[in-house]
């Protein structure tokens, strides 16, 4: 019998689904996937709150722990942050020490087993109508750089990285990829995204 598969998910409104139902985030979303390919995946244990940065999901882990223990390795691991650090203003020097601090502990969430963890790129929300009145082009370059770092430090611990950023632009022209708020992805769009880290999940199973 096919032992049960753990995966934990760390982030932020992208990973926790912010104004869609729980079962429509891209986590639950690859759990449907697994388990209608037959593959025994236990539902996710998602830890993310919206507008979090990455200092704050590192507080959030520690508190989650405090009130349910971590499993000893959890057999996939994926992490999504950073677009907060980036509203805010913060600079992409902070975001690398903070980011590379969060995925050296996936990597131990995942047993040490760097091929477990995958790292997803930060959307881009300057071309939703939410930022209508902002600078896009600055949001972008912004994003840009941001993910240009968290892409380094994925392969400099050899991490498989899920560039979904292009994905997330095409919103600027079909605004069913978006949720009431003009801002925050659908479940179409996380469908997209959940077939992407189920399809790499798979690869290591099969």
């Amino acid at each position: 019998m096919q032992k049960e598969l753990s995966y934990l998910a760390l982030g932020d409104s992208y990973t926790i689904g912010e104004l869609v139902p729980p079962e429509e985030n891209f986590p639950n979303q690859v759990h449907r996937i697994l388990i209608e390919q037959g593959i025994h995946l236990a539902p996710p244990r998602i830890i993310a709150k919206t507008g979090w940065t990455t200092h704050e999901l590192e507080t959030g882990i520690l508190e989650s722990g405090k009130d349910e223990p971590f499993k000893g390795s959890y057999d996939f691991v994926s992490l999504l942050i950073g677009v907060n650090n980036q509203y805010r203003g913060r600079s992409v020097e902070e975001y690398k020490t903070e980011f590379e601090g969060l995925l050296k502990k996936a990597i131990r969430f995942a047993g040490n087993q760097h091929n477990n963890v995958v790292i997803l790129s930060i959307p881009d929300w300057g071309v939703t109508p939410f930022a209508k009145d902002r600078d896009s082009n600055q949001i972008a370059t912004e994003i840009d750089a941001y993910n240009a770092a968290n892409k380094q430090i994925a392969k400099d611990h050899h991490i498989y990285y899920i560039d979904i950023t292009p994905l997330t632009r095409e919103a600027a022209d079909d605004h069913t990829l978006l949720t009431a708020d003009g801002l925050h992805p659908s479940g179409k769009d996380y469908q997209r995204w959940a077939k992407k880290v189920a399809a790499f999940f798979m690869s290591h199973i099969r």
